[in-house]
């Protein structure tokens, strides 16, 4: 499009089409960014607490972590 004015209903369908089909993708890019961060972060919370127990068993505490999980 060569100016920034639509001059018909059929160029402004077509330039509201292309800025929803961008909107779209930046939005799923985005979103899978997120979820991806998300499984990183889980997974790294699971190392943390897996160290946090262990450094309890060589310390010799005998109670065991609350499991979040099963608590909620």
């Amino acid at each position: 499009m060569a100016d920034s004015n639509p001059a018909t209903a059929q160029e402004l369908a077509h330039l509201v089409e292309k800025t929803m089909e961008n909107l779209h993708c930046k939005f799923k890019a985005m979103s899978e960014q997120i979820t991806s961060r998300m499984n990183e972060m889980g997974s790294r919370i699971e190392d943390l607490e897996r160290n946090v127990s262990e450094l309890m068993s060589q310390a010799g505490v005998d109670e065991p972590l609350v499991d979040l999980k099963k608590s909620k």
